[in-house]
């Protein structure tokens, strides 16, 4: 639902398997056609956003073993479901912005990436080639796990698809677009992997989820405080072009900041064990990306900023944040595991 590390122009050098995973790179056409279809598909689903939704699929498997009763095959089927999952919404996403012509005319959608449909890289045709069967696939697995573990991974199942087929329109439009992330990636996600691999509902999950969850959130918030203008003058009200500026700002500082104290209170708690507080090693990044958040976005790039990040802002601090905040903050988890 986001693309966090992305490039700015075409590059000229052979697009490779690194460069999908870790940008939203751009390109030409004829780079585009000397790709093999593995890699075609990892760009035009935005592969590099979806580590957010393995991290998320891993952390509920994790917490699974950590019980004691976590079952293998089930958590790698719904680790590769909700990947693709992740992958439909990217390509619908894409799809109905350009369709509602919200993608048109070097918005700024196509400024930090290559976009299929806007770029000419496929047809209308071979698009919904690559939809149908990325859901389809999706859908297929999800049936599966439904017969497989039954109970509430049905109703798992179609909550999760409601978020995929209306997060673009009319969730994103209407300003619940922010809240639908944080129930994804976090309760839902998180707590539904632990289900499939337990067949229980474990509530500690959920509320974990829901801490992990606010990372992905304020990645969203970033971005979407990067280009609130443009998406005021396309009728799209998200939550900062509802909120404002400075308020969309104070919120993902209040976010980011809520993160760090729900681990603490876990710990005082007693409902997780000290090494949580790893995640305080993460404490240099949240001061720099809270600084950022203090002042408005620069109408130009600094001298000093990675071209290729331009003209994401906010949204790659919070990304770098997320980063730097998983990693320990799933150490922290298992490590007290293992005490």
């Amino acid at each position: 639902m986001s693309a966090p590390e992305p490039s700015a122009a075409p590059q000229q050098r052979p697009i490779t398997w690194k460069h999908a995973l870790t940008t939203v790179p751009a390109l030409s056409l004829e780079q585009w056609k000397a790709l093999a279809l593995p890699l075609k598909w990892l760009i035009a689903v935005r592969g590099a956003v979806l580590f957010m939704t393995l991290m998320s699929a891993a952390f509920g498997g994790l917490l699974a073993w950590r019980s004691g009763s976590g079952e293998l095959f089930p958590w790698f089927l719904c680790v590769a479901g909700l990947v693709l999952a992740h992958a439909t919404n990217n390509l619908l996403n894409d799809l109905t912005d350009s369709r509602r012509g919200i993608d048109r005319g070097n918005y700024y959608r196509n400024q930090y990436g290559v976009h299929p449909v806007e770029d000419g890289l496929l047809s209308i045709r071979q698009f919904y080639a690559y939809l149908v069967l990325t859901g389809g696939a999706a859908l297929l697995l999800g049936l599966w796990l439904v017969t497989y573990r039954g109970g509430l991974t049905l109703p798992l199942m179609l909550a999760g698809a409601f978020f995929v087929l209306f997060y673009t329109w009319p969730l994103k439009y209407w300003g619940l677009g922010e809240p639908a992330v944080l129930a994804v990636w976090g309760p839902l996600m998180v707590g539904g992997t632990y289900y499939v691999c337990t067949g229980s509902w474990n509530p500690e999950a959920a509320w974990l989820g829901a801490l992990y969850g606010l990372g992905p959130t304020t990645v969203l918030f970033g971005k979407h405080i990067d280009k609130r203008e443009l998406d005021r003058e396309k009728r799209v009200f998200t939550l900062p072009v509802i909120l404002g500026d400075v308020g969309a700002r104070r919120v993902t500082q209040v976010l980011l900041v809520s993160q760090y104290l729900g681990c603490i209170a876990l710990v005082v708690l007693g409902w997780e064990r000290w090494p949580l507080l790893l995640v305080l090693g993460a404490l240099p990044q949240l001061g720099k990306t809270l600084r950022a958040l203090q002042k408005t976005k620069p109408n130009e790039k600094p001298e000093s900023y990675p071209r290729s990040l331009w003209p994401l802002w906010f949204s790659a601090y919070a990304f770098a944040h997320t980063r730097a905040f998983t990693s320990l903050f799933i150490l922290g988890v298992l490590l007290g595991r293992w005490l």
